[in-house]
């Protein structure tokens, strides 16, 4: 696939992955490519982890399943995300930005800008919306052949100085060639987050994949091989606007238009 092809068709696997393993040539693919990926100094601060065991896979998607219905519950994950969410074409249509949550069970679309908001709790909880996204959560980590986990070495990842800075940047061109290289394969990915909000379950993840105390874990995905075919989760949301570059950009100075 074409380099620029690959960054426009770029998009975050929100379904379920076909039931295929992910050969050990692509892991390994993954890897390497991902070795190339600049580091200052070429420090190279990174350590992976490429997690295939179901068993593991199975313990982390348990977690991140209840880490997302206790995000909810408790109304941290209305009040950091709620500013996100669009509700029709019209609206991401204006704001170019966002997630259209266009996908639900039709029991719930007559409330769902009540239930997606910081004061719908009772009605969340009537219509059990925790626990829908919290299993459709648990099943997707879990029905996924391959997770790939990001550590960083805290001699360079020190959050107060620069170095944690710049080794932050450095994972982050990690995971975009690790979302170019998954897209060239014909594979998705997926950002496990839920677990990283809460730390106590995000150590219980850590301490799982023993990892050493000199290291941190930074971020988790799930890939896969993509199926076309499969069916989306219960509640799900597409976000493929983007703002024009007029509006995201300016020419030699602030203010100045870029064309």
């Amino acid at each position: 696939m074409d380099l620029l092809e690959a960054i426009v068709n770029r998009k975050t696997a929100n379904s379920k992955f076909a039931d295929k393993k992910v050969s050990d040539e692509h892991i390994e693919l993954l890897i390497k490519m991902s070795s190339h990926s600049p580091s200052h100094f070429n420090s190279q601060p990174w350590r992976f982890i490429a997690i295939t065991d179901e068993a593991a896979i199975g313990n982390i998607a348990k977690i991140a399943g209840d880490s997302m219905v206790q995000l909810m519950n408790d109304g941290r994950f209305w009040k950091q995300y709620r500013k996100y969410f669009r509700f029709s074409e019209d609206e991401i249509e204006k704001t170019k930005d966002g997630i259209h949550i266009d996908h639900l069970p039709a029991v719930l679309k007559p409330f769902v800008r009540t239930i997606f908001s910081e004061t719908g709790g009772k009605v969340m909880a009537k219509f059990k919306v925790p626990r829908i996204l919290g299993n459709d959560e648990e099943k997707l980590v879990a029905s996924s052949p391959l997770l790939f986990v990001i550590c960083l070495t805290k001699e360079e990842y020190k959050k107060e100085e620069l170095s944690g800075f710049y080794s932050v940047i450095s994972m982050g061109a990690v995971i975009q060639t690790l979302w170019l290289v998954t897209t060239s394969l014909g594979m998705g990915m997926q950002f496990i987050s839920t677990p990283g909000e809460i730390p106590g379950n995000w150590k219980s993840i850590s301490d799982m994949l023993n990892i050493p105390g000199d290291f941190e874990m930074c971020a988790i995905f799930r890939m896969g091989y993509v199926d076309p075919a499969i069916k989306r989760p219960a509640i799900d949301w597409r976000s493929s606007q983007r703002k024009p570059i007029e509006e995201l950009s300016f020419k030699n100075k602030w203010g100045t238009a870029i064309k």
